[in-house]
């Protein structure tokens, strides 16, 4: 085994149904990280890093993440300060709930606040944006100009964690359609991304970069 590969940090993609699992483990690799599509308790808690997609609805996410008891695994790793990256409905899911379609769901409660259908004549927000990047940013580090692609009709529009106490104080990002939402996080071990980085060409690759330095 040659040093670089020995180098190579591992990064699991939950597989609990949904999300572009294949497309975000090709990112991962094209990123420089091995990359496994998993389930396995094991597996899960023990790689540098843990990647939770989403695609669908809110509901539905919420239900096929139970189903592998994928919230118990976020909260082990998160309470053992492992990183975890949510991407798009995996981002939405970690706040404390979603509204949508008339279904009003828990989330994982990482974070304060509700997601729900964003303000804007055009829906769904589809294509390609850019950020406001937070002060501080790792995961926008060189690619603060840079666009992302999006394909999402709800979003978190408040953040509320500011004068909580912290050890490191949370980095959020924003982006506009219709009105401000939030296109990104980092908060400690959780960051997440509203947008779709396995998406966004190297723009995304570099962002995956970024935040596996940090793993």
């Amino acid at each position: 085994m040659s040093a670089d590969t020995a180098a190579r940090k591992t990064v699991a993609v939950l597989d609990y149904g949904s999300g572009n699992v294949h497309s975000v483990v090709k990112a991962v690799e094209t990123a420089g990280a091995s990359a496994v599509l998993t389930a396995d308790p094991e597996i899960v808690l023990q790689a540098d890093g843990l990647i939770v997609p989403g695609v669908g609805a809110f509901d539905a996410v919420m239900t096929q993440l139970l189903a592998v008891r994928g919230d118990e695994l976020i909260d082990r790793r998160l309470a053992g300060g492992r990183p975890v990256l949510g991407i798009c409905v995996g981002e939405q899911v970690m706040f404390d709930r979603g509204i949508e379609h008339g279904i009003e769901r828990d989330g994982l409660g990482q974070w304060p606040g509700t997601v729900r259908k964003l303000d804007s004549d055009r829906l769904p927000h589809m294509g390609w944006n850019t950020i406001d990047v937070g002060e501080g940013s790792q995961l926008f580090d060189g690619i603060e100009t840079e666009r992302f692609y999006f394909v999402h009709s709800y979003a978190a529009t408040e953040w509320f964690i500011e004068g909580r106490t912290a050890a490191t104080k949370p980095i959020v990002s924003w982006a506009d359609h219709g009105e401000r939402f939030i296109a990104a996080v980092e908060n400690g071990p959780l960051s997440a991304t509203q947008f779709h980085p396995e998406k966004s060409g190297e723009a995304g690759i570099r962002l995956l970069r970024n935040w596996i330095q940090t793993l």
